[in-house]
């Protein structure tokens, strides 16, 4: 393998935020916390997250969940914590032709208005309480 082959392949797995990842993939954390209470209450504010407007999850008491997204009630079991992260940070990176935001990039945006360029959707620490609560919705009963 030549050279400016390896450095092109270091740099294509590393994502956004400057951490390494995986093809499907983002394993570093990108805060040290995670609460699942809280993770709750950002996919269901309207304001915040905005997840409920694309996504469901059975059992979520949040009226009008939306059906745009893939249904969530089983995400913890399909996807690790890596696979779901990285799917909030930039989804494109594992589907280019995603309409989900990407929540945690500053570049390349579109149509991002003044006030709102370089800053990101959600905040480090919102991304990983996000993680913590869908990483436990595994489609038993007791989620």
């Amino acid at each position: 393998m030549t050279r400016a082959v390896l450095i092109c392949l270091l740099l294509t797995a590393w994502n956004l935020v400057g951490e390494p990842q995986d093809a499907d993939a983002m394993s570093e954390s990108l805060a040290a916390v995670g609460d699942p209470v809280i993770g709750e209450e950002i996919f269901s504010d309207r304001e915040s997250g905005h997840c409920v407007l694309c996504h469901q999850v059975d059992g979520l008491e949040v009226p009008f969940q939306g059906n745009l997204g893939p249904a969530l009630s089983d995400v913890g079991a399909r996807l690790t914590e890596a696979q779901i992260r990285l799917r909030i940070v930039d989804n494109t990176k594992v589907n280019p032709g995603t309409v989900m935001p990407s929540y945690y990039r500053t570049t390349d945006l579109h149509q991002v208005g003044r006030a709102y360029q370089g800053e990101t959707v959600l905040s480090a620490a919102e991304v990983e309480h996000l993680v913590a609560w869908l990483s436990q919705l595994t489609g038993r009963k007791n989620d």
